[in-house]
């Protein structure tokens, strides 16, 4: 992929540390929206997901209403899939029944010593760690956070650091 989007995206983004609720709960949202599309797909939505889902406010977005869902379904700056927005309601909902926040949970499981991809090949789909983000969220009742979207969270958000070994951006990335 060597779209100029996906570009700035893995060279200013990617892999650095995000913190804070509503800023996880957006990565969550996108990464559950990107299941079975591409990532791509969903960067040149972003503006549009924040827009329509007010700037992915868990408090905002947990009083949705059936007129929200409505709205949602009928914006064609995202994606209109109503298991996915039912389920980033459902999980604003459950986020703010986690005890410390969900940031405080989702970081819980960061990996600093992750093993250093030397290429692709070596970057894997689920982990352990993954695997234990998934059955945690899970237990709060999030929804579309298996444990393949939850290693690709991991990895958006600083958890661990799939930047591979000759990667340029791969000591930038700060944990």
């Amino acid at each position: 992929m060597s779209a100029p989007l996906y570009i700035a995206y893995h060279d200013e983004e990617w892999g650095r540390p995000v913190h804070g609720d509503d800023k996880v709960f957006e990565r969550v949202s996108l990464e559950a929206f990107q299941s079975g599309l591409s990532w791509l797909t969903i960067l040149r939505k972003r503006e549009n997901f924040r827009k329509a889902f007010d700037g992915f406010s868990i408090a905002k977005v947990a009083a949705y209403t059936e007129q929200d869902v409505d709205r949602l379904l009928a914006d064609q700056g995202i994606v209109r899939n109503r298991a996915k927005i039912d389920a980033t309601i459902a999980n604003a909902r459950a986020a703010l029944e986690v005890p410390g926040g969900l940031s405080e949970l989702v970081w819980r499981h960061a990996d600093p010593d992750s093993p250093v991809p030397k290429s692709m090949a070596d970057v894997p789909a689920i982990t352990p760690g993954s695997k234990a983000l998934a059955k945690e969220l899970k237990g709060y009742g999030f929804r579309f956070v298996g444990p393949t979207t939850a290693y690709a969270l991991m990895q958006a958000i600083g958890l661990v650091n799939d930047h591979i070994a000759d990667c340029v951006t791969r000591n930038l990335t700060v944990h």
